[in-house]
């Protein structure tokens, strides 16, 4: 991560502050944005407004720090145009941060974030797993839709012992599953470490203690075993669909040689 600039440490009062997050699409052009000044990059982290922050990631969210609700709106407008697939209704996650100068940093029971100073890289952390989280929910809402259009099928071969599936729906099951799986793992790295603590590994318990707070990993694993569950239902559905049409060709053979032995037969007697 490469440092420009430090935003302002706290005062010697205790100060809150709001942290809103928005999944906006699939994907998230900033390379425009890299050119110019920033706080930090992986992920880029900009200055907002007069006071506030934007922490940016390619996966199509954008945390926002301090940012007042109209300079929000102006910002998330002049963002629109590099959003790629944008969500017909974004996601959205909001959190508040309390900055204490020399407070031990945790998470209250209410789910407060209790920092000791606001600087780029505890931003990048609570960017990180806000971003994660948003993503999980979308993921989730999506494999619980995926899993209510599979279940039936899976129910009508159970009771009915019926085979016939179509082959397109089956596949488009098999695509959500693998669209889903590839963006959590090759873009959205949910079980990744973020890269400033790489820098400051004196932040890990600051992180761990925000990920047990969104419950990132407990999640994840739960999403990974239902989509493996979505995935191996829907190919076993559609292998049953190939095994029974291959079935159904084998007999015609069956019975188009059973049809040529019988007109050879009416030949020689008749």
């Amino acid at each position: 991560m490469t440092e420009h600039t430090t935003p302002d440490s706290a005062g010697p009062e205790r100060r809150t502050l709001i942290v809103r997050g928005f999944l906006l699409g699939e994907r998230l052009d900033i390379r425009g944005f890299e050119q110019t000044q920033a706080l930090a990059t992986t992920p880029l982290t900009l200055r907002v407004g007069r006071k506030g922050y934007a922490v940016l990631f390619r996966y199509g969210v954008v945390v926002l720090f301090d940012v007042s609700a109209e300079e929000e709106a102006h910002y998330l407008a002049d963002i629109a145009r590099l959003i790629s697939d944008p969500l017909p209704e974004p996601g959205r996650e909001q959190a508040h941060l309390d900055i204490v100068p020399g407070g031990t940093e945790h998470v209250d029971p209410d789910g407060t974030i209790i920092l000791a100073e606001l600087t780029p890289e505890r931003m990048q952390l609570v960017a990180d797993v806000l971003a994660k989280d948003m993503l999980l929910e979308h993921f989730e809402v999506r494999a619980a839709a995926v899993f209510d259009r599979v279940e039936p099928l899976a129910g009508r071969l159970k009771h009915r012992g019926s085979r016939n599936f179509k082959i397109k729906e089956l596949l488009s099951q098999i695509g959500d599953v693998l669209l889903t799986q590839h963006r959590m793992v090759g873009r959205a790295e949910v079980l990744e470490k973020p890269e400033a603590l790489w820098n400051l590994p004196e932040l890990e318990g600051l992180f761990g203690r925000l990920e047990r707070e969104y419950e990132i990993r407990e999640r994840s694993r739960a999403l990974d075993h239902k989509l493996e569950v979505i995935g191996n239902t829907a190919e076993t559905l559609l292998d049953l669909v190939h095994t029974s049409r291959s079935l159904r060709v084998e007999w015609y053979i069956v019975f188009l040689i059973v049809f040529e032995i019988v007109l050879s037969l009416w030949e020689k007697l008749f």
